[in-house]
């Protein structure tokens, strides 16, 4: 059993102070290459080095090596502010989400102490109102890359239609939908009839949160296609990731000879939500509540998969998938913090560029990060839904759904070009085949996607 001795609560340890050993001590008891002398720890600042001491206590802790989880703990506390530079930040951040794996298991008891009483190691995450949620997402083009690529594919796909059926699965809480509205109010041909479909209550347990219900959004969202002189019909479907969105495909099933008949278009509108669906490393599928879907699925399908599947069936205009580019998906805890911490890392960098150190708009942003960073390291199972993948495998789900890339035209790669002159220079944009990448100093971060049933 991992027993851990008391120590002083999180970033309250003074510097070069451990309880019941001194430092050579510590590094007889256990070494291991790069662990801090007598000489300091003026050395091991940097990311590369913070990046090794996290997976070194993730190994420690998974293997319930209490000695060493301890010192290399006492050691990230001290070199990891939470109000430090960029990369400290990050990792104060993933030091928490390791403490509070350790505490989740009931086996440490020092850990759990911390967690449930001298430390705050709750995330204060922040309830938007619809004003500030907009101005939220707009204070970096993370969310705002994916709608101007997605609203500049919808328009092109919709031209012509006098009716649109719009099914939102946004992460952002329709923040996407006004822009939209207003270029479709701009029409030569006139504004068709909108129709609004949403999941509601899809992520009310992930941020961001809004401190409304989906009908007062809906209200709000009708109201102001009222003044673009845009009649919009709003309907929120109560239904959820965790079964793969099973209520509102169904609906939609229902309704497809309709709109299909009638001439609608059906745009499927995927903004950073997908990855929430289970996918292969949460097997048997029978862990889910219910098949959400009428065919039997084999083994070797995931509920993603099989929502793609449901989608295509759909026959829908057009499919635009907007997601970041990473993959967090794997069962091996070190694997998973390794990939999180080199993708993790952009918000904390970007966040310098835009809002000053103690603002309320960075605590709220940052908020944000380490509950995702909690969910990836902290958690298994059903439990953990930051389920990141990269394009590449989205690109192949889509393929194999039935699905074929549509390419993003050049008017909607200038408009992501104007909208980027707007933030910090280290923001970029490539295209890679029939897709378009958003880049924080080379790196990719969100990738944006078109496609058309084949």
């Amino acid at each position: 059993m991992m027993q851990f001795s008391e120590i002083p609560p999180l970033h309250q340890i003074p510097p070069f102070s451990i309880p019941t050993m001194n430092k050579n001590q510590i590094h007889r008891a256990r070494p291991w290459p790069g662990f801090p002398t007598s000489k300091g720890l003026g050395s091991f600042g940097d990311a590369n080095c913070m990046e090794q001491l996290l997976v070194h206590c993730a190994n420690a802790i998974e293997s319930n090596d209490a000695t060493l989880a301890q010192q290399i703990l006492w050691v990230l506390n001290n070199i990891a502010p939470p109000d430090g530079d960029s990369n400290q930040r990050l990792t104060c951040a993933f030091l928490r989400a390791l403490i509070v794996r350790a505490a989740k298991s009931g086996t440490c008891k020092m850990l759990a102490a911390m967690a449930n009483a001298h430390c705050n190691l709750s995330i204060d995450i922040h309830t938007f109102s619809v004003i500030e949620l907009a101005s939220f997402v707009d204070l970096t083009p993370w969310h705002r890359f994916g709608f101007t690529a997605a609203n500049a594919a919808i328009l092109e796909a919709v031209e012509g239609y006098s009716v649109i059926h719009i099914v939102d699965l946004s992460l952002t809480h329709c923040m996407q939908i006004p822009t939209l509205i207003d270029a479709i109010a701009s029409r030569l041909e006139g504004p068709p009839l909108v129709k609004l479909t949403v999941a509601g209550g899809a992520t009310e347990d992930v941020p961001p949160m809004l401190d409304l219900s989906y009908e007062e959004l809906g209200s709000k969202l009708i109201n102001f296609a009222r003044s673009r002189n845009v009649v919009l019909e709003f309907r929120a479907i109560p239904s959820t990731y965790a079964d793969g969105f099973s209520s509102l495909i169904e609906q939609l099933r229902v309704q497809h000879l309709v709109y299909a008949e009638s001439g609608e278009a059906l745009v499927i509108n995927c903004h950073m939500m997908l990855h929430y669906l289970p996918e292969e490393t949460l097997s048997p599928l029978s862990n889910v509540n219910s098949n959400p879907y009428s065919f039997e699925p084999s083994s070797t399908q995931s509920l993603r998969t099989m929502f793609l599947k449901a989608l295509r069936g759909l026959d829908p205009t057009v499919v635009v998938l907007v997601d970041e580019d990473a993959d967090l998906t794997s069962n091996n805890l070190v694997c998973r913090l390794r990939a999180a911490f080199n993708y993790l890392w952009i918000p904390y960098d970007t966040v310098d560029t835009f809002l000053p150190q103690g603002s309320k708009q960075r605590q709220w942003y940052e908020a944000d990060i380490s509950w995702k960073i909690e969910n990836v390291i902290a958690h298994e199972g059903l439990q953990r839904v930051e389920r990141l993948e990269p394009k590449s495998r989205w690109v192949q789900r889509m393929r194999n759904a039935g699905f074929r890339g549509v390419s993003f035209g050049e008017e909607a790669i200038s408009e992501v070009k104007t909208m980027l002159d707007e933030h910090a220079a280290g923001w970029g944009l490539k295209k890679e085949e029939d897709d378009l990448v958003l880049t924080w100093k080379g790196h990719n971060v969100v990738f944006a996607t078109a496609w058309l049933p084949a």
